[in-house]
């Protein structure tokens, strides 16, 4: 296969991590035999240094006509006036508004090698395989805002399409599971969470009868996710509310530098980030623990090209190079802990192992 991916490296530790992604890709193209072109394009703070916008028109038109972008992370205190006009989050944000990015895939699956780190305690996590779809271009983030001298004000909004399509996405993705949908909003106090929960009642009803139906209030969700998180299967949830609980269930993984991340629309090109942030304070320094961006990769071959034993065979070499004790700092703070270059070094062999494991079963064959 020949696919043209969009890397967008952004700022802070975002470019050692999409290296170390890209790295993995590459040893998959390798053993494979695919073709992955790689354009690499600016966003976030380094494009707002570069060119003053924090989406450039050419990194925007490179997506639009690639298979898949990955990106990195955007932010950092360079630009972090909250009261400046142009800060490095909107140029994400406006990246999912254009490519019409509205649903948010968060894989949380904790690795027994990580249980550890979690605060979290251990028999609690056992067994948990849960996925939080978080609504990706409505509510708050995008309403409109105000504010004067005494006064400030942010819009939540939603429509009734733009809960059908999120709400249906969950709903397909639990059927390919284990079934079990858990609708988040805060419907006793928000007519934006009302209109969600209905909306999502009728989608499920009469569009998924084999689909089990759950609704939480975000608050207790807050509460059962870390009290009882092998309960759940798919969490589906607007933007806000996906955001923040996302971040809480990275705990669960032992940290955020674990988790993956898809925004997918209904167009043909989707965006592939770890969930973390740009960490600042440790860019440049090696030690950033890759494993997000590496997941991230994965899951870019399994959605947007297709390439299920691909992103299968990333997934395993993750796993073997975490039973093989290889955590970063954030996970083994106080041992040696492996860094940035050397745990994609690590997957990538193991990729590499899977190749001679695969030539010695095409000759059995």
């Amino acid at each position: 296969m020949r696919a043209d991916i969009v890397v967008l490296p952004g700022d802070g530790i975002g470019p050692e991590v999409t290296g170390a992604a890209l790295d993995v890709l590459q040893a998959i193209a390798r053993l494979y035999g695919h073709q992955f072109r790689m354009d690499t394009q600016s966003i976030g703070g380094a494009a707002i240094d570069a060119t003053g916008e924090p989406l450039p028109a050419a990194t925007l038109q490179a997506c639009r006509h690639a298979d898949a972008v990955l990106l990195g992370a955007v932010g950092g205190p360079k630009w972090s006036d909250p009261n400046a006009k142009v800060r490095p989050e909107q140029g994400l944000l406006a990246l999912r508004k254009a490519l019409g990015l509205y649903a948010n895939l968060r894989p949380v699956r904790p690795h027994p090698a990580t249980l550890a780190a979690s605060p979290v305690k251990p028999h609690l996590l056992a067994g948990v395989d849960l996925v939080v779809v978080r609504e990706l271009t409505g509510g708050i983030y995008f309403g409109d805002k105000t504010r004067n001298g005494t006064s400030a004000s942010d819009l939540c909004s939603y429509s009734v399409a733009e809960v059908e399509r999120v709400v249906r996405r969950a709903c397909a993705l639990a059927r390919g599971r284990r079934g079990h949908v858990v609708s988040v909003d805060k419907a006793n106090v928000l007519e934006t969470s009302r209109l969600w929960r209905d909306v999502a009642t009728r989608v499920a009803r009469d569009e998924f009868p084999d689909v089990v139906l759950e609704h939480q209030l975000v608050d207790s969700m807050a509460m059962h996710l870390l009290s009882r998180p092998r309960s759940f299967d798919v969490i589906v949830t607007e933007n806000m509310f996906g955001d923040i609980l996302t971040d809480e269930a990275s705990m669960l993984a032992g940290s955020m530098g674990l988790l993956p991340s898809a925004s997918l629309g209904d167009g043909r090109c989707a965006l592939y980030e770890p969930i973390h942030g740009s960490a600042p304070d440790i860019a440049g320094r090696g030690i950033a623990n890759p494993a997000g961006a590496i997941l991230s990769a994965a899951m870019l071959l399994r959605h947007s090209l297709g390439l299920v034993a691909e992103a299968a065979c990333i997934e395993q070499a993750v796993s073997d190079a975490l039973d093989a004790g290889l955590l970063c700092a954030d996970l083994h703070p106080a041992g040696e802990a492996t860094g940035t270059t050397a745990f994609a070094r690590a997957v990538a062999e193991r990729i590499g192992n899977a190749s001679h494991s695969r030539q010695v079963l095409e000759l059995r064959d």
